[in-house]
């Protein structure tokens, strides 16, 4: 069983999309995207072994990349998670190399973010490792944050650079200074048209850790892989993460409205449903069908303002004072995958009897009834 530290946030019906940190950080770098992330997807971050609360060996030599990805599919198996997105920055970026080359099976798509296939030289990494285990983190955490963010960033976000700060001083220096290891025996070069399966690399123009030039190889030699350039340094998905989000649910889900909505109606109605709507479409409701999908999915309920829960519970509550039955059965049913529970519905029919009447809260809690008997809860 895996001893990562994790968390998971989103809907149940969602697809997983795992992030993997660099090195020096731990799953929080990530916070920032999973407001812009949770109409898509289920998110998994895991703290990689050596970095935050999750466990790690004083022994640098029994690190590597292979066993930092292996610990991601034992976790995957352990949370019974068949298959993913994925997303690795740097460190994370080489897991994934690796996942993508050997577990290719386990993943839909894949990221790789301000990453190489080989970073770095064996000296630049001894010496990293030789600096901390005589003066500890502090000694190389201003030059880190140099490398990490571009020069607008520290001076306009000094409380986003004061967390990153306090969360690389975090860092056991025996589980950081494995990693450094694992990272230095890292080679991927010779094995990177072992990657078949869809791959993104991303990159940050003033990337002064993992450069264009190497994003450019990674594309060149993954079968299937494209290139995006974004403005930024290393750590690019904290310095502009509305943007990095916005990148993500491109590649991952589709650039268009219409593709966007689609994923979502599926994660909320299910996808047996809306596949029947679709194949009922005709000359006379494919333009209904489509509005749906593009301005009612794609473009409110992929809104960040509001969780899917909480559109859940405004939807049911609307619905019973419309006395739409059949649409509130349908969000009835919506509401499980959106993560509400039989308490929690219950507690929205009683509030609407005070603003929609008791006769259309009777009704509501009949139907209720009816859907938690169809779907055995």
């Amino acid at each position: 069983m895996s001893n990562l530290n994790y968390k998971i946030t989103g809907t149940p019906n969602s697809p997983f999309l795992i992030f993997s940190n660099s090195l020096g950080s731990t799953y929080h770098m990530w916070d920032s995207l999973i407001p812009y992330l949770l109409p898509y997807f289920k998110v998994l971050q895991v703290d990689t072994r050596g970095h935050g609360g999750s466990y790690y060996s004083e022994d640098p030599a029994s690190f590597s990349i292979k066993l930092l990805a292996e610990d991601l599919i034992s976790l995957m198996d352990q949370l019974k998670i068949e298959k993913a997105y994925f997303c690795g920055l740097s460190m994370g970026g080489l897991i994934g190399q690796y996942l993508g080359i050997y577990h290719s099976d386990r993943f839909h798509k894949i990221v790789l973010s301000n990453t190489g296939a080989k970073i770095g030289d064996n000296e630049r990494w001894n010496t990293r490792i030789t600096t901390i285990k005589e003066s500890g983190m502090q000694a190389i955490v201003e030059d880190t944050m140099v490398r990490w963010f571009s020069e607008s960033f520290l001076v306009d976000f000094p409380n986003e650079v004061q967390k990153s700060k306090e969360m690389f001083l975090s860092s056991p220096v025996p589980g950081y200074a494995a990693c450094c290891a694992a990272i230095r025996d890292a080679d991927f070069r010779s094995h990177l048209s072992k990657i078949e399966i869809e791959t993104l690399v991303i990159t940050g123009d003033n990337d002064p850790v993992t450069n264009i030039d190497q994003a450019k190889n990674l594309v060149e030699n993954i079968p299937n892989a494209t290139l995006k350039i974004l403005s930024g340094k290393h750590l690019i998905a904290t310095e502009i993460p509305e943007v990095y989000s916005q990148v993500l649910i491109d590649f991952l889900v589709g650039e268009s409205t219409y593709e966007k909505g689609i994923h979502i109606r599926k994660t909320v109605l299910g996808h047996e449903h809306v596949n029947r709507s679709l194949a009922n479409k005709n000359s006379f409701n494919e333009d209904f069908q489509d509005f749906i999908s593009k301005y009612a999915w794609g473009e409110v309920w992929s809104r960040p303002g509001l969780n899917k829960a909480q559109r859940s519970m405004i939807t049911v509550a609307m619905l019973i004072a419309l006395n739409k039955p059949e649409e509130l059965k349908m969000h009835l049913k919506a509401a499980f995958n959106n993560g509400l529970n039989k308490k929690e519905l219950k507690e929205i029919i009683l509030h609407a009897a005070l603003y929609c009447g008791l006769p259309a809260s009777n009704e509501a809690m009949h139907l209720a009834e009816s859907v938690f008997e169809e779907l055995e809860i």
